[in-house]
């Protein structure tokens, strides 16, 4: 218990004990910058977004639409889902944030993956619970070692499916069997930011689960594929009861009217989607082999990036600085527990080929 004498207010026990995410770098030597260190789309947003954005500047003296209804729609239409069912957040981070703090108190538990988001394991402890960490295999999601890991004090299971930072997935049959596995009682969150980039036939973002069962919920983001990072905007798609709990929680108007302009004009513009899909789909097989060909190991990705595993000769560190001087900027993994790899964003063409010819050079 904090005491008068401390001088000064104290933050609850466990907080100071909290790793603070850290971004990607944005910035690095060279007059040219290729910024591969979050992800980001490398075409942008749809001009439409873009175009909806500003026009929403011309009443920036009104609060925006509380319950975000018209994007809700616009989600709802494209999926085939019920917009009550639907909620609106300053990113997929602050869904993950509202349900960790619904769900979980001193004294529980939450599992995640290895190699799972760093945002799992800050918001289980910012609210007072223990972080279960269930160990992966060949960086991959291992559903046998989450099940295990399952005890009377878990309330929260965290699966990010394809996964950050590893880029690798587990198919819908196992999402599945996880989900069988677990105690009614126990909350899965199916965190399928990268879902739109997967194009294998075995591969389901969760819509199905959460329509058919009353403990998972879906998270998504605008982060991605729709190129809208810099708006902070995501959704969730779950049961009633918990759409309402988060309703009961969140800030009454925690996505701005931009955000929610630019938002409904993006996933209106489905033929923009596509041209970033196809980007993708050409490009992260091309800089998977072609890297993979200077002996680095390339782990499997259906994402927009790639885990690059250097050997011990040849370190991460060394080739992030090596990067770095050429302009180009990775992220470094050490945060995950694996300081022997860097995450690159798959970029433009010439973003692709020029780290192509870095890493030659660095690997000679």
């Amino acid at each position: 218990m904090t005491t008068a004498s401390s001088g000064r207010p104290q933050p609850r026990p466990g907080i100071l004990d909290i790793e603070a995410y850290v971004p990607g770098k944005s910035s690095a030597k060279g007059s040219k910058i290729h910024k591969l260190s979050s992800n980001e789309s490398p075409i942008g947003a749809s001009p439409k977004a873009i175009d909806a954005y500003r026009a929403s500047a011309t009443t920036l003296e009104r609060y925006p639409d509380g319950s975000a209804t018209a994007l809700r729609t616009a989600i709802a239409q494209r999926y085939g889902l019920s917009p009550d069912r639907i909620v609106c957040g300053a990113g997929s981070d602050e869904l993950l944030q509202l349900l960790a703090s619904a769900y979980l108190g001193e004294g529980d538990e939450a599992v995640y993956s290895q190699y799972g988001f760093l945002v799992y394991p800050i918001v289980i402890s910012a609210n007072g619970a223990k972080a279960i960490v269930a160990p992966e295999r060949n960086q991959r999601t291992d559903v046998d070692a989450l099940i295990a890991s399952v005890t009377t004090k878990t309330r929260i299971v965290f699966l990010a499916n394809p996964n950050n930072p590893t880029g690798t997935y587990i198919p819908f049959s196992e999402v599945k069997r996880l989900h069988a596995a677990l105690p009614p009682d126990v909350l899965l969150v199916l965190d399928a930011a990268y879902a739109e980039f997967v194009r294998t036939n075995d591969y389901e973002s969760g819509i199905a689960l959460v329509s058919e069962h009353e403990n998972v919920v879906m998270t998504r983001t605008f982060s991605k594929i729709y190129g809208l990072a810099a708006l902070r905007l995501g959704w969730l798609y779950g049961p009633a009861h918990v759409v309402d709990v988060l309703n009961r929680v969140r800030g009454p108007f925690n996505v701005s009217s931009g955000a929610i302009a630019a938002g409904v004009a993006a996933m209106e513009d489905q033929a923009f989607v596509e041209r970033a899909l196809d980007h993708n789909a050409a490009w992260l097989p091309w800089l998977a082999a072609e890297i993979a060909k200077l002996g680095v190991t390339v782990t499997p990705s259906v994402g927009n990036f790639l885990l690059l595993n250097f050997i011990k000769d040849k370190t991460a560190h060394q080739a992030d600085a090596f990067l770095q001087e050429r302009g180009i900027i990775a992220r470094r993994m050490d945060a995950y527990g694996l300081p022997n790899a860097l995450r690159l964003t798959v970029g433009d063409e010439e973003a692709n080929q020029a780290v192509v010819v870095a890493l030659k050079d660095f690997m000679s």
